[in-house]
């Protein structure tokens, strides 16, 4: 039968005693002993070097318990004059027991050696010689098994290190000794004492070390202790001949921005061709934009096409726990690229360290500072960085410091903005690559409804089309689930198991059929894309209108449509009243009410467009709160010229009321049908709503 491992780290057995009632029998096999079926530990002798610091540091993180100092762990050499009797009865108990436990349990006692040793720290081979001459009456084992102490016949107490020894639980038992179990930590009291003296300095030690190799004290070069550490090493990517996969024919819908940063390409291809004028090379370019409109696509296609050594990190790769590590890591990524020159240096979000410097009042002296600092002085500082460009890229310009955005430094800020109608349909091409489309897609309406979104955009709209058609179980992606995708993405995604009555789907109809009727019918003014009753997201129903890309791209509006935009906003509002009376209308209108406040006093504080206030602007608008501005507009006029104000914004907000009744109120006919076609069909298109306006012959508001 093969030894079994020590049983006392069991947590059914924690503060337990084991008292077996047995008496020493030769004859009986230790195999059936009660106590040798739960003996399950496996302990390994416990060998200790010579302490050193870096030792002690490592010995001092790795649990061991303080009673492993002991220099009697290592096993004893087996007598060699054991009397043959002794040595065969000692193999009776177990065929596969330990020799060394063997021996020390038949090795007769030194003649001159007392009944019991002296001291509180017993040798094993003197533990088990009194264990068999019946001068231990108990035993108390640490938690995890590698410590004993034991009480005495004549009371004294004594702490034990236990070797591997799978027989020691029979040998206890076999002697009629009593068996527990600590419950709190391993090791005893004075122990437990010279550790907690030992932890603080031990801990300082390790600590001083970390930090000195950290620093390239001793220890810390390429043929120190341990090896050399990457604290101050930079941890950009390089690539000396880059494989980005992108080039410029892979990036569209910035074309302003390519055709800047081509002469860069051309300037690193021919620098003869510039050179021979009198050019000098950039040394750096920033490329400034809304998220999601290919910053870094556009950096990864100046590698590619390049062809340069080039390096790429992100800027929060500089800052460290440490002090004067960011720093560190700079002037190793220009050595590194001043090396490999001419190059190309990328760091994306640049604004993690290159944010506006403090005053001083605070104490600016800090970790981010000494890394902009750092930064500043490789770009253009005493020495230079001779053939080395440097791309970057944020979305927050307006916190990065102004010693980083001179000429020397940055001498181009690239404006990648959100594209146009042109630029969304060479991007829907591009991400529309390895995808099965069906005929009826056409990236021109698609780009037409997809005002203001950026190339991420654009690329999650054809994946989650992507996704509706294998839902669906098809094989093209057709225009339905492109329109399904842009109105998850715009409004959320659909409630099918809403549970909707016939009478709130009907007045969710009638809603927005007066948004949508009032919208077509105003001069000037978007068209309407689509007409839905579906609850998405927080709202029961949509109208989508087609901006227009002019407007948007010039950001220029006119009077008349602000107004048209107020009255478009409370049609919804004149539908229920007209409808079902002013007694059943409901909070659906709640956000059309919050546009219209908006937009009126926008045109009598900011536009000028109120003629008792005239072409003033009162009233400051906002700043940022991150850079320590106010966060609220500041009334700077008078009670009486607010009072001014509340009046002229009512004005416009019933001018609008009364346009968006009138409409409704003349054109009643067309709005039943639209609302009978909503609960029916619960979606309804543009073309299908222009129709409606043909059979019934609507015209135009004239104000």
């Amino acid at each position: 039968m093969a030894s079994t491992t020590h049983p006392l780290l069991s947590s059914s057995l924690v503060g337990s005693r084991l008292r077996p009632k047995i008496t020493p029998n030769p004859s009986l096999p230790s195999r059936s002993s009660p106590v040798r079926s739960i003996s399950n530990r496996d302990h390994r002798p416990l060998l200790l070097p010579p302490l050193t610091a870096t030792a002690a540091a490592a010995f001092l993180l790795s649990s061991i318990p303080p009673v492993a100092f002991a220099d009697d762990a290592s096993p004893l050499p087996a007598p060699t004059n054991s009397p043959p009797a002794q040595l065969e009865a000692a193999s009776k108990p177990n065929s596969s027991s330990n020799p060394f436990s063997q021996s020390l349990l038949t090795a007769p006692s030194p003649q001159s050696a007392p009944d019991l040793p002296d001291g509180t720290q017993w040798r094993y081979s003197e533990f088990l010689n009194a264990v068999k001459k019946g001068k231990v009456e108990r035993v108390r084992f640490s938690k995890d098994g590698g410590l004993l102490q034991l009480t005495a016949v004549d009371g004294r107490r004594a702490a034990v290190v236990v070797p591997n020894d799978p027989d020691l639980i029979d040998i206890l038992a076999m002697n009629g000794v009593d068996i527990s179990v600590s419950e709190g930590e391993g090791g005893n009291g004075l122990f437990n004492f010279i550790g907690n003296l030992l932890f603080p300095f031990l801990a300082f030690a390790g600590l001083f070390f970390l930090f000195r190799r950290a620093q390239g004290g001793p220890g810390g070069g390429p043929g120190g202790l341990g090896g050399p550490m990457d604290f101050g090493r930079s941890k950009s990517k390089f690539q000396e001949v880059p494989e980005t996969g992108v080039t410029f024919a892979d990036v569209a819908g910035a074309d302003q921005a390519k055709l800047e940063l081509q002469e860069v390409v051309d300037f690193l291809k021919n620098p003869d061709k510039y050179t021979a004028l009198g050019a000098k090379i950039p040394k750096g370019c920033l490329l400034v934009g809304p998220p999601g409109t290919g910053k870094t696509l556009i950096a990864r296609a100046v590698a590619g096409e390049a062809g340069v050594p080039f390096f790429s990190c992100a800027a929060s790769e500089f800052v460290e726990l440490f002090v004067g590590v960011g720093a560190s890591r700079v002037r190793d990524l220009f050595e590194k690229a001043k090396a490999k020159a001419p190059c190309i240096v990328f760091i994306d979000e640049i604004d993690a360290v290159g944010r506006q410097r403090g005053a001083g009042l605070g104490g600016g002296n800090d970790e981010r500072e000494q890394t902009i600092n750092q930064l500043l002085t490789e770009m253009d500082g005493f020495s230079g960085n001779s053939g080395v460009i440097v791309l970057a890229a944020t979305n927050r310009p307006d916190v990065l410091d102004a010693a980083l955005l001179r000429p020397g430094r940055f001498d181009r800020q690239v404006t990648v903005d959100r594209p146009d109608v042109a630029g969304r349909v060479k991007i829907l091409q591009v991400h529309s690559r390895g995808k099965a489309l069906a005929k009826d897609v056409d990236f021109e309406k698609i780009a037409r409804r997809t005002p203001g979104f950026t190339g991420a955009d654009l690329q999650n709209l054809m994946n989650e089309a992507a996704i509706l058609a294998a839902r669906r179980d098809l094989k093209e992606i057709s225009k339905d689930e492109i329109s399904d995708a842009l109105e998850r993405i715009i409004a959320g995604p659909e409630k099918k198991n809403a549970v909707v009555s016939e009478e709130k789907k009907k007045l969710v109809a009638y809603h927005e059929a007066g948004h949508a009727l009032v919208g077509a019918l105003m001069p000037e003014y978007d068209p309407v894309a689509k007409i839905s009753i579906i609850p998405r997201g927080q709202a029961g129903g949509l109208t989508f209108f087609a901006p227009s890309e002019e407007r948007l791209e010039s950001g220029l509006y006119s009077r008349s449509y602000l107004e048209n935009q107020m009255a478009v906003a409370l049609g919804g509002r004149v539908a229920e009243e007209v409808i079902f009376g002013q007694e059943n209308v409901t909070t659906g209108a709640s956000n059309d009410f919050m546009q219209v406040s908006r937009v009126a006093r926008q045109m009598v504080e900011r536009f000028g467009f109120s003629k008792k206030i005239g072409q003033v602007a009162i009233g400051g608008p906002g700043g940022n709160p991150f850079l320590g501005q106010q966060m609220s507009s500041q009334k700077d006029y008078s009670m009486a010229t607010a009072d001014v104000v509340d009046a002229e914004v009512r004005e416009l907000v019933e001018t609008a009321y009364s346009r968006a009744k009138q409409i409704i109120t003349t054109h009643i006919d067309i709005l039943h049908k639209l609302a009978q076609l909503l609960i029916e069909k619960e979606t309804v298109d543009g073309e299908e709503f222009m129709s409606l306006f043909i059979d019934g012959k609507a015209e135009l508001f004239v104000a």
